[in-house]
């Protein structure tokens, strides 16, 4: 018989998870399925144990049942997902993150990442991939991103495909992430090589029509939230159905989250919408608020989403991602605009809003705007910190030293 081992996953024994199936379907079975026995028969699919029938049975019962929309079953499922991450050097990382804090307002310097659920069929610009390049001007930025799965062009189809020189973001791995952020405030965590397991549920994933539990608990599962305290001290998720937004909300929370922010756009659309309300759930210290933020909050005007969901490939929108860093599109141009919403509520949920004064450098008039709007944030000054982001060249310049230090990492 060949040896097991922790390298070999393909070859541990095979898990039969047709019992817990069984108390799944028909619903009303009296011994109710726990979050727990979900997480931990998912687990499994991680390490190849669970064939891929009784693999796709069990996302068919999630989905069907609604189960894979409660947010214990999310919040159990991420933790199970990341216990199967590939492993991080913790003490290595805070030691580098430690030296790299650069505490404002409420912001004590810990990583960020800014995120979407997807599906929302808008195919709007990557917002939140460019809102998190402007966002590294100020804060260590986390993004934890993949290919297309609903849309044309997902986050790392989008970096990709950036020009002269795209980054190499297959080699940002746990060996090589301590050294990034020594010298990068900008990080890009590729879900395939955080999440290796994943390749094994990627092929049941696609010959279901359904979308899965998988497409919530992503966004869910940053491979830095692994420690405590923790590394990732603040996050924006987009979610695609309002009803979902609460969902997350009390996921995050019972993951232990002290300060996130969960929005979802009128139109159902996972960002903060330009063209009209967007329902926010703001987690501070653990407890959550929930409001709606407009575009005149943030001191901007509407633009409708078909002025700035262009459905372009990747490499047209990298082109769009390129003229914004470089400063070559007009202040009032729509899909500026939209960037700088969710720049600027990113920046109001990491706290850095909160500063009283403002040193950012040249370019800084260092005035505060003070005015506070819904949920007490300080949007118009997260605004006036995305802008400064673009016309001082720091968003460009944090974008082109990430592009450099991933490129002198070695081929693996």
């Amino acid at each position: 018989m060949p040896s097991q081992t922790a390298t070999a996953p393909a070859e541990l024994p095979p898990v039969d998870i047709k019992p817990l199936l069984s108390r799944l379907w028909p619903v009303g079975h009296p011994d109710t399925v726990s979050p727990d026995e979900i997480a931990n028969a998912i687990s499994y699919f991680f390490t190849n144990q669970v064939s891929d029938v009784q693999a796709g049975s069990l996302l068919m019962c999630l989905h069907f049942t609604g189960l894979d929309r409660q947010a214990e079953v999310l919040s159990k499922t991420a933790q199970a997902m990341l216990k199967s991450a590939a492993k991080i050097d913790v003490d290595e990382l805070r030691k580098v993150v430690d030296s790299r804090r650069r505490p404002e307002g409420d912001y004590q310097g810990g990583l960020v990442d800014i995120v979407g659920t997807g599906g929302d069929s808008h195919n709007t610009f990557n917002i939140s991939t460019t809102s998190s390049i402007l966002a590294s001007s100020l804060l260590l930025i986390a993004k934890h991103g993949n290919k297309a799965s609903t849309s044309k062009s997902g986050s790392a189809d989008l970096l990709n495909c950036m020009t002269p020189l795209p980054p190499k973001i297959s080699l940002i791995t746990p060996s090589t992430i301590s050294l990034l952020y020594s010298r990068s405030n900008y990080g890009f965590l590729f879900a395939p090589v955080f999440h290796p397991g994943m390749k094994y549920v990627a092929p049941i994933r696609r010959q279901l029509p359904w979308r899965t539990v998988f497409n919530l608990v992503g966004p869910l599962a940053n491979p830095t939230d692994i420690s405590s305290p923790p590394l990732l001290e603040a996050r924006m998720i987009g979610v695609a159905r309002k009803d979902i937004g609460p969902v997350f909300a009390s996921a995050l929370v019972m993951a232990g989250a002290k300060k996130a922010m969960v929005v979802c756009g009128d139109e159902e659309l996972d960002e903060i919408s330009c063209a009209g309300e967007t329902l926010c759930w703001r987690i501070v210290d653990g407890k959550t608020e929930n409001f709606r933020l407009h575009p005149r909050d943030f001191g901007l005007p509407t633009h409708p989403l078909s002025e700035v969901s262009p459905g372009k490939e990747p490499h047209e929108n990298a082109a769009i991602l390129t003229r914004i860093l470089n400063g070559e599109v007009p202040d009032d141009d729509p899909i500026l605009h939209f960037v700088l919403i969710n720049t600027a509520a990113l920046f109001v949920v990491a706290g850095v809003t909160e500063a009283e004064t403002s040193d950012m450098g040249y370019g800084d008039d260092g005035k505060v705007i003070t005015e506070r709007g819904p949920g007490g944030g300080r949007w118009k000054e997260g605004v006036r910190r995305a802008r400064w982001a673009v016309k001082s060249g720091e968003a460009a310049r944090q974008w082109a030293r990430f592009v450099e230090v991933t490129n002198s990492f070695p081929e693996e």
